[in-house]
């Protein structure tokens, strides 16, 4: 059981994926992984979980090698077990989150949405919680650097959903970053880098959020007293729905005053 751990771990597929292609909950699957032996597992489910992998018996399970023809592999017959299941999504076309998209960019979002559900179905898992919460952090930042792209293009490459020399960003800079990026991963994984050899890497790391934090609370404070200006200015004593526009247009003068001084 613990080979099989380690195979769909490589494979990248979670225990909600698992438990989306057995037609079980996702605390089901917790209880067959810790069973001792697979053939203890129920027949249906066991001959699912051996058509996934492509093989015929548990004894199969520890010859098998996870490459990328083979997380291709069983990547297809994922696929094809669910073939049907976008089309018969209980999220409907007409939902007004699909508003304005074309049928390719509605099936991602589908996929994105239905992953995202299954993961945040148990209100306990703040684990998954979590994971959800930076994923969006990680949208509403990712127009802001181009390096955020390819660490999005270096995940798909190194999960085997997207061919290794596929560059749809900058060729020239994927290459460079997907380099540099696999030698510090490669590092990590060895466990030959001590939390005290890079200590002062991480004080670096941590003292350039802190100056970001500092000047984004600075900028805030200069906004808010603009705002605060722009209001006196106009004779306003809140802002609201009616006078939004006029104080946001005195808020830019004010603002190019100060370029101006």
């Amino acid at each position: 059981m613990e080979r099989l751990n380690e195979i769909l771990k490589e494979l990248g597929i979670s225990k909600v994926k698992l438990a989306k292609c057995l037609g079980v909950s996702r605390q089901m699957i917790y209880n067959y992984l810790e069973l001792d032996d697979i053939n203890k597992w129920p027949k249906d489910k066991k001959v699912i979980l051996f058509n996934l992998l492509g093989i015929k018996s548990a004894d199969e399970i520890n010859k098998i090698k996870v490459d990328t023809d083979y997380i291709m592999d069983v990547e297809t017959r994922i696929s094809n077990l669910f073939e049907n299941t976008t089309k018969n999504s209980e999220i409907a076309d007409t939902n007004i989150v699909f508003s304005g998209l074309a049928d390719k960019q509605k099936e991602i979002l589908k996929s994105i949405i239905t992953e995202l559900k299954e993961r945040l179905c148990d209100e306990k898992d703040e684990s998954a919680y979590n994971s959800a919460v930076y994923l969006y952090h990680y949208l509403q930042v990712m127009e802001s650097s181009r390096e955020l792209k390819y660490i999005l293009a270096y995940m798909s490459k190194a999960a085997g959903y997207t061919k290794p020399y596929e560059f749809v960003y900058n060729e020239q800079e994927q290459f460079i970053f997907e380099s540099v990026l696999f030698s510090a991963l490669t590092l990590y994984e060895s466990g030959k880098v001590s939390k005290a050899k890079i200590a002062t890497t991480h004080k670096r790391f941590v003292a350039k959020i802190e100056q970001k934090l500092e000047n984004k609370m600075s900028r805030t404070m200069e906004i808010n007293a603009a705002k605060l200006q722009a209001m006196k200015e106009l004779g306003y004593t809140e802002l609201n729905e009616a006078n939004a526009s006029e104080v946001l247009a005195k808020i830019i003068e004010i603002e190019s005053r100060k370029v101006s001084d």
